[in-house]
Parts: structure tokens; C-alpha cells; sequence
């Protein structure tokens, strides 16, 4: 059985249809990195797993349970799908523990010392072990980024969203946030990615997926992909990162 299902989802923005019929599966620790042009969809399409959207045909399910446009309980849905934005959104006036704390204290109850122990192991696994009691404007775009994901991570969500996560990086941060979630794949976690680093997609995915126009184009292994495209549209896409590619 599939972690995750999303059937003949569709989304529109009053007459404009931004995701058509779109339907995959996940399975449980299972990397998928969803690529293809600005505008075709793709952060639409986690933001509806998410449930920051609203869709107006098709169905989400999570654990074989219907997820998808639900209202009363979307906040305890959104602790099993936890997803990381391009903007780190970590609250200013809190340093870096406090703000990893907030959600599992508050939303879960959790025990406060198990947490923050756990918080603690996190920071030492993605290399910021020293800047639990910094505040977000001491630390770089890449180090904010880091900690966006710990907080994500301390909610133990069953899957893991990542929307363009290193776009607003500056390039020499961005391996280091790349580094990061190159781990958690090696660790098992279940992970949608949203990318734009074709390189970092070829390594990291189990499948890869290209919309186009709010339509799956092609969903296949990542060598398969990046190798021998099946369709006409996913060779012109990959065009602009053919020196990337094969300098690998």
C-alpha cells in the first residue's frame, strides 16, 4: 500500500486550471523529485498535499485516509505532511531552539526535555551544533534554511515537503542545504522535492516526475529521465541543463 496517493487531482484559480488529472503514489521512504518549468505546477501540487490549497476535483489520502479538503482537523494533518518553503519563516524574536520548540510543545504536548534533546541531536546532524541560543539575523540564508528543516523534522512527519528550498540561497549556501536533505535520503525519509538543481534530482531521486502545463509528462526513474527522455517536451526542458548533467 502506497504512503501516499494523490487521484486525478485538479486545481484551478478561478477559470485558470493549474494542475490537470495529476495522479502518482509514494511509498514509504520513497524520494520523488518533481521538476519541470516555472509556472507548470509544481509548488501548486504540494502546496494542495499540504493542504494550503483547496482542489476542486481528485482526492489525497494519507495512510489510505482521505486527507484532501478537510477543515476541522487540517492542522493535525498538516503534523503528518510537513513541508519546508523557499522563505524560512522562523519567528525573529525567538532564537533557534525556541523556535524548533514551539510546535511540538505546542501543538503536540510533547515533553519539553525529550524535544529539545531531540532538537539538539538535529542541530549537530546538519552542522549548526553552536547556534541553538542564536536568533535568525545572526545566522546565513543557508543556516536558516537548516534550521527550517530541523523544526519540520522535530514534528515527525510521515512525509516531507521541499518547495525550491535553496532558491532564495545564495549559490555557495546551497550545498550545504542540499547536503542536508542527501542525508535524510539516505536515512529513509519519505520526501517530495521541488527543485530546480538537475544534478542534485539525478542523485537524490528515486523517481523523478515533470509537469508541463499542470499535466504529468513523465513519471520514471531518474536515469531514464536525465538519460533518454521519452517525450519531446522533457528533452527541450533538459536542454537547458545539459552541460550540468553530464559533467557529472
Amino acid at each position: 500500500m502506497a504512503l501516499l496517493e494523490v487521484q486525478h487531482l485538479r486545481k484551478s484559480f478561478d477559470e485558470h486550471e493549474v494542475l490537470k488529472d495529476i495522479s502518482f503514489s509514494v511509498e514509504k521512504g520513497e524520494v520523488i523529485v518533481i521538476v519541470g518549468p516555472s509556472g507548470c505546477g509544481k509548488s501548486t501540487l504540494l502546496r494542495c498535499i499540504n493542504g494550503l490549497e483547496s482542489i476542486q476535483g481528485g482526492t489525497i489520502l494519507l495512510d489510505d485516509e482521505v486527507i484532501s479538503n478537510r477543515t476541522k482537523d487540517m492542522h493535525l494533518i498538516r503534523q503528518k505532511v510537513g513541508m519546508v518553503f523557499q522563505s524560512y519563516d522562523l519567528f525573529p524574536h525567538m532564537n533557534v531552539l525556541n523556535n524548533i520548540l514551539l510546535g511540538p510543545l505546542k501543538a503536540q504536548k510533547r515533553n519539553r526535555a525529550k524535544v529539545e534533546k531531540e532538537a539538539l541531536e538535529w542541530l549537530e546532524r546538519v552542522g549548526l551544533p553552536d547556534k541553538a541560543h542564536s536568533y535568525p539575523r545572526q545566522l546565513s540564508g543557508g543556516q536558516k534554511q537548516r534550521v527550517a528543516i530541523v523544526r519540520a523534522l522535530c514534528m515527525h512527519p510521515e512525509v516531507m515537503l521541499f518547495d525550491e528550498v535553496t532558491a532564495a540561497l545564495d549559490p555557495e549556501m546551497v550545498r550545504e542545504v542540499l547536503d542536508v536533505l542527501m542525508n535524510l535520503a539516505e536515512d529513509g525519509k519519505t520526501m517530495l522535492i521541488v527543485t530546480h538543481h538537475m544534478e542534485f534530482a539525478r542523485a537524490v531521486a528515486d523517481k523523478v516526475i515533470f509537469l508541463d502545463s499542470g499535466l504529468i509528462v513523465e513519471e520514471t526513474t531518474p536515469a531514464q529521465f536525465f538519460n533518454h527522455p521519452a517525450s519531446e517536451r522533457g528533452r527541450k526542458f533538459l536542454q537547458n541543463f545539459t552541460f550540468e548533467i553530464r559533467k557529472k
